[in-house]
C-alpha cells in the first residue's frame, strides 16, 4: 500500500454581498470565456429611488404644500425626507446603475442619504471613490 497524499489548492476570491446576495469574485474576473456575473439591483437603493420619485411627484403635483405637510401626512420624519428627495437629483446615468445593479461597490443608501454635491460630475467622482 502507498501512502495517501494530500493537495492543498488555492484560490484567490473575494466574497462581497450585492443586494443581499453573496458575488464571488476571482483576480481575473471569471474563467476564460465565462459570460460575466449577472448583476442584482440592491433592493434597498431601488425602494428608495421609487420613494423618493413619487414624494417629488407628489410636491410637484401640488398634493401637498411642503415637506413637513408631507412628512406628517406619510408619518415620516421630516428631515429623513428631505434627504430622501435629495436622491431625485443624482445624475442619471447614476440612478441607471444603481437601477441595473451596476452601482459602484459601497454605495449604498447610507451614502445617497448624506448630503450631495449638486454637480452631476461632482456625484460621479463620489460614486467612483464610494468602493
Amino acid at each position: 500500500m502507498t501512502a495517501a497524499t494530500s493537495i492543498t489548492v488555492r484560490v484567490p476570491l473575494v466574497i462581497r454581498r450585492r443586494g443581499g446576495r453573496k458575488l464571488v469574485v476571482t483576480p481575473d474576473g471569471g474563467a476564460p470565456g465565462a459570460a460575466p456575473a449577472r448583476l442584482r439591483a440592491d433592493p434597498a437603493l431601488v425602494k428608495a429611488l421609487a420613494r423618493a420619485f413619487r414624494y417629488r411627484r407628489l410636491l410637484d403635483q401640488g398634493r401637498y404644500g411642503s415637506i413637513s405637510e408631507m412628512a406628517t401626512a406619510e408619518r415620516i420624519d421630516r428631515g429623513y425626507l428631505g434627504r430622501l428627495l435629495q436622491i431625485t437629483l443624482l445624475a442619471p446615468d447614476i440612478v441607471e446603475a444603481i437601477l441595473d445593479g451596476r452601482q459602484p461597490d459601497g454605495l449604498g443608501l447610507p451614502q445617497l442619504l448624506r448630503v450631495l454635491p449638486v454637480q452631476w460630475e461632482a456625484q460621479r467622482q463620489l460614486a467612483r471613490g464610494a468602493g
